[in-house]
């Protein structure tokens, strides 16, 4: 972080001492710090989620459960785990003594928990589309157009199984609209977790940040 706000440092006192308005768009590489150190584990487990609402011939807790594994895989130079918890209300997540006695034999590790819905809605609407006539520009019909939309819901907990606390929590809610009426919900939820992964290890794996700077010259 220190390098970083040096060099933010100098291409502001860069643009103070300049008065000229030649200047060149600069790309740097901004380090990122991680909420959350998993190297401080030995493995990750992933229990199951609470799910809040049923998505008919979709097991959500299922599909979560697979791609967090197979991501954090490529990630995790430890073990990755997943783990049967029960899990009926959302003040579970609260309950410290609750995650300390499933973690009786997790000492070193990390528990991989939430909630989440995922849900399918048929969207209608009247559109209007101008009719290709050349002798009536401004003629136009109306149609009735369908769209499919998708909305995934995630409260995603970290939780450390020696104290039962929270150590990192996270709300994300990603949607999608398609105009293929026949779209499934697999390759949508694929689509909306996507975006969850991006934000979710952003913060624990804090990459480097592409940011653009402004370099002034007399």
């Amino acid at each position: 972080m220190g390098k970083a706000k040096f060099v933010l440092l100098l291409s502001f006192l860069v643009l103070l001492s300049c008065s000229s308005s030649y200047y060149w768009k600069m790309r740097i590489e901004i380090p990122g710090e991680p909420i959350l150190k998993l190297d401080d584990f030995k493995e990750i487990v992933i229990t199951d989620f609470l799910i809040t609402k049923e998505t008919k011939n979709f097991d959500l807790n299922k599909e979560i459960v697979d791609y967090f594994t197979s991501e954090l895989r490529n990630e995790f130079e430890g073990k990755i785990s997943s783990k049967k918890i029960p899990l009926e209300k959302e003040d579970v997540f609260k309950d410290e003594e609750f995650w300390k006695a499933q973690g009786e034999d997790l000492k070193e590790a990390l528990l991989v928990s939430g909630s989440a819905q995922y849900t399918e809605e048929v969207r209608k609407a009247i559109l209007e589309r101008r009719k290709d006539r050349v002798d009536d520009p401004f003629q136009s019909k109306r149609g009735l157009a369908e769209r499919r939309f998708y909305t995934f819901l995630l409260d995603l907990y970290l939780i450390d199984p020696k104290t039962g606390k929270t150590l990192y929590k996270r709300n994300f809610k990603e949607s999608q609209g398609y105009k293929n009426p026949k779209q499934t919900a697999h390759f949508a939820f694929f689509d909306l977790i996507q975006r969850v992964k991006a934000k979710f290890f952003q913060n624990i794996l804090a990459g480097a940040k592409i940011q653009e700077r402004y370099l002034i010259s007399k």
